[in-house]
């Protein structure tokens, strides 16, 4: 059997925007033999692909870089992005290549994409290459964030060799095969911007409205809309990240998607201990992307897209600046409204009440103080019992400071008191939004470790986990438990 796309429609949407906006490229073969470390039959799914790709020599060779795809044209994007606050006036993907663009049976482009498959234009002396460990961290993780219900690109599978590759030591290389509808970043925009480059920034601004806002076409101002669209979804993502406790650690504009999906898991990190200042990337010197910083930084991000479509928003500077701060400032709003949102269901809450800001804010003071494991305590929190306190033991003990864990849960007892839900039907409902299970840093070290050694049987554990974070999965209670002690050891850069 010799896999092939050519039953599938193959689209070339963003190649017929230009030279100017990517660089064709084919992928480079790895020089020892490439073999398949893990298939996501879900995501083979999205695209209508057979699910017994995996035994199908031809479908590894594709996705290793070592085959062409039949009648597709490869190619990389081109963008710019500030970094850690610092413009760089161009960027692109310096390791990652676009195989193709499918239309699936739902009539759904998704762009194939080999992360780790070699050298582009844009690799700036780079070898374009990723490692085993890395590729892992982002199969695992983009999965893990799909099932908690955020946005996300997506993995199709993970291959792998003996080539050797340097980053901090001589680590495996290895391929993703990532999915999403589209990677346009915030800095595609930019890179045109700063190099006064404004019809090419009208061309991209109007792929994106036909492509991927088309019910924006029909507004008076469609790049003024699409701005504010990308504002909102760009909110609500962040609020989701901090509802989970998920630290994304590189939040450049150069990663950040335009459809608002969680792109480019680098150092990233889910909280252990309530940590507000927690900084997952140990290349973050000053703490810019620390967990607590996130919501500020994505107002950073959206204004730096804001400008870069200022060209378009009005020909007059001044009014295109005015209308542009106007849906900047609708930023701040609708992360508040969705973050409160999504906190009052973690507690259990419906009703929005004046004391709910700082019931929440006396909690979080007190998780920090006693380093409580942020996912564990919500998940205990489930089983609350508002009419007699003593049966909460299990939630009290995990706090040091129990005297005032009493006051709080006292106020939390008095604050359920105004819902309408039994104990029984709040439980149920909290379960679907606490999840048991995240993809701790530990969890990943375990695999990688063993995956470096040829055995990727934790791999797939994690991934059946993880496909289902709100279930209880008594088999699997381990991965619930707080990490062990030599998970504090664990480092992450942006070599990660």
């Amino acid at each position: 059997m010799s896999f092939s796309l050519k039953s599938i429609p193959l689209h070339s949407s963003f190649l017929q925007l230009g030279k100017e906006f990517l660089s064709q490229v084919q992928p480079t073969a790895f020089s020892t033999e490439s073999r398949l470390i893990h298939f996501n039959k879900n995501a083979a799914d999205i695209l209508g692909f057979e699910k017994d790709l995996a035994q199908d020599q031809g479908f590894v060779d594709i996705f290793s870089g070592k085959q062409p795809l039949q009648d597709a044209t490869p190619f990389s994007m081109l963008y710019a992005g500030h970094q850690f606050g610092h413009l760089n006036p161009q960027l692109g993907d310096g390791r990652a290549i676009i195989i193709a663009e499918v239309l699936n049976h739902k009539n759904e482009k998704w762009e194939l994409q080999l992360k780790g498959s070699g050298p582009t234009p844009y690799s700036r002396g780079s070898d374009g290459r990723a490692v085993l460990r890395s590729t892992i961290r982002e199969y695992l993780c983009s999965e893990a964030m799909h099932a908690l219900g955020i946005p996300t690109t997506r993995a199709l599978c993970m291959t792998a060799c003996d080539d050797e590759v340097y980053r901090e030591n001589i680590e495996r290389a290895a391929v993703l095969a990532r999915l999403a509808p589209s990677h346009i970043r915030f800095g595609s925009f930019e890179v045109f911007y700063y190099r006064q480059q404004y019809g090419q920034i009208q061309t991209l601004a109007d792929y994106v409205i036909e492509h991927y806002y088309p019910e924006l076409l029909s507004n008076e101002n469609s790049y003024l809309a699409l701005l504010s669209e990308v504002i909102k979804r760009t909110a609500k993502l962040i609020a989701q990240w901090q509802a989970v406790g998920f630290s994304h650690g590189v939040m450049n504009t150069d990663n950040m998607s335009v459809l608002g999906l969680t792109l480019d898991y680098g150092p990233y990190g889910f909280l252990d201990n309530y940590e507000p200042g927690y900084i997952c990337n140990h290349s973050d010197h000053e703490g810019r992307y620390a967990f607590n910083q996130q919501p500020h930084i994505g107002l950073f991000n959206v204004s730096c897209l804001a400008q870069a479509l200022l060209p378009l928003i009005d020909k007059n500077p001044d009014k295109a600046a005015d209308l542009a701060k106007e849906e900047l400032n609708k930023y701040q709003t609708t992360y508040i409204s969705e973050y409160s949102t999504l906190m009052r269901q973690k507690l259990g809450l419906e009703k929005e009440q004046a004391e709910d800001k700082r019931l929440l804010e006396n909690l979080f003071n007190l998780m920090s103080d006693d380093n409580v494991d942020y996912t564990i305590f919500f998940r205990r929190l489930c089983n609350f019992n508002s009419t007699d306190l003593s049966y909460n033991n299990n939630i009290r003990d995990i706090f040091i400071q129990r005297d005032l864990y009493d006051l709080w849960a006292e106020k939390y007892q008095n604050r359920l008191a105004l819902e309408a839900d039994s104990d029984g039907q709040r439980t149920i409902k909290m379960k679907q939004v606490n999840p048991k299970y995240i993809l701790r840093n530990y969890m990943a070290e375990v695999a990688i470790k063993k995956a470096e050694q040829n055995d990727y049987t934790e791999i797939e554990r994690l991934f059946n986990l993880l496909q289902n974070p709100f279930d209880e999965q008594p088999e699997n209670e381990a991965y619930s438990e707080r990490p062990p002690q030599w998970a504090q050891e664990i480092s992450v850069s942006c070599s990660s």
